[in-house]
């Protein structure tokens, strides 16, 4: 059983913390509360601020020494963040707080791996609540009402918290005992088919986890290869590139294929559907775009076509990260299109495009022992694409 760990400012939420503390030790937990106030010395707390703010890089004066109480919260949200990852005892993070403490709890729980609860009592919890959740597993909780005082409301809401933490640190979920290697794939609708292709030949061997490549799809995998819960990935899908350098609404981050480049994974990838940007509604492309070539793929999603230009700067993201990855990699180039919508005869085929995005990645590509960049003459949808995935998957990956 490991500790519930609850995290908030005692300076000015104290008696909430204690109540939290109270609960989930009644519910059977080993508990250890922790204070992150910057304000001044808080009561009840196992762990003061001043030995969070120790684990700041740069020293407790980083953290208590700032006038700036903005400064102070970023700086204690680096110090929480050393601190909870140092800890090998964590059975659940509680937290509790407004926006401020909101995202520096947050912060700290988004940096531990998945798999570790995480749940946060915030007063904007009923908003977006995307920045403080990310591709985390980390659960959103409403106040209701405001986390300033103890009444009848937020007894009952802090209390269910709790005892939800506690039931979490107590009962961790046993290991399912699937033996078979997991391995993360990366899918848009345009990439279905190969995608489903792979799976099913990798079915008996391997347990095959599918994002949706939504932008925090993406990172939702490369956040299980940096919990060590991957043992391979098969990226064929990478179209949150195009969205981050050209402004569509489902961008990677500037950290895409940093996981892979950290781990050292077995990494085969592709360029999967980077011949679109993705936009809402068709009413909704900025008006920059609207003269541009546009498909609507449904009511909500309209794709736009990229150019030559924009796949030269594609092909340029994509293999700066690929020559930085150590570990064993195979990146796959499909000569005959690279989404259902760019075959012949489809509304985006466009030669001129896809080979401007080619001829990046080639020009770019930095041999090496670990990395082969591979061209196969067949569309990204066809079988004999999804044969060379496999193939070079298992050429990686024993």
């Amino acid at each position: 059983m490991g500790t519930v760990y609850i995290v908030g400012t005692c300076d000015t939420k104290g008696a909430e913390l204690n109540y939290a503390k109270g609960v989930a030790l009644s519910a059977g937990a080993d508990v250890v509360l922790v204070d992150v106030g910057t304000l001044g010395e808080g009561a009840g707390a196992d762990i003061m601020a001043r030995e969070v703010a120790q684990f700041h890089p740069a020293g407790e004066e980083a953290v208590l020494g700032q006038i700036d109480r903005g400064t102070a919260v970023s700086a204690m949200a680096k110090a929480l963040t050393a601190f909870l990852t140092s800890r090998n005892d964590i059975g659940a993070v509680l937290g509790l707080g407004g926006t401020g403490n909101t995202a520096l709890v947050t912060e700290a729980m988004r940096a531990l791996p998945i798999g570790v609860p995480k749940l946060m009592v915030s007063t904007v919890a009923s908003g977006n609540v995307a920045p403080y959740v990310g591709p985390n597993d980390l659960t959103m909780m409403y106040s209701v009402v405001d986390v300033a005082g103890l009444n009848a409301i937020s007894r009952r809401v802090i209390g269910n918290a709790a005892n939800a933490a506690a039931g979490m640190a107590r009962n961790p979920v046993p290991s399912s005992g699937d033996d078979r290697p997991g391995i993360g794939m990366t899918m848009f609708g345009v990439t279905t088919a190969c995608v489903t292709e792979v799976r099913e030949m990798l079915g008996e061997t391997h347990e095959t986890y599918v994002f949706h490549a939504t932008g925090v799809g993406g990172q939702s995998m490369e956040k299980l290869a940096d919990s060590g819960l991957l043992q391979g990935v098969i990226d064929v899908t990478t179209t949150e590139v195009p969205d981050l350098l050209v402004g569509g609404v489902f961008p990677a981050t500037e950290d895409r294929f940093g996981a892979i480049i950290r781990t050292g994974l077995p990494y085969v990838g592709s360029v999967g559907a980077v011949d679109m940007v993705n936009f809402g509604a068709r009413e909704t492309v900025p008006a920059a775009f609207r003269d541009r070539r546009l498909h609507v793929h449904n009511a909500q999603v309209t794709l736009m076509r990229t150019t030559p230009e924009e796949n030269s700067r594609i092909g340029a993201f994509i293999v700066d990260r690929l020559n930085r990855m150590q570990g064993q990699v195979r990146f796959l180039l499909p000569l005959q299109g690279v989404s259902a919508i760019d075959a012949v005869g489809q509304p985006f085929h466009d030669p001129e495009a896809d080979a401007a995005l080619f001829s990046a990645i080639r020009t770019a590509w930095r041999d090496a022992p670990n990395r082969r960049l591979i061209e196969i003459d067949a569309h990204i949808n066809s079988p004999e694409f999804a044969a060379a995935l496999v193939a070079s998957f298992h050429d990686i990956h024993a």
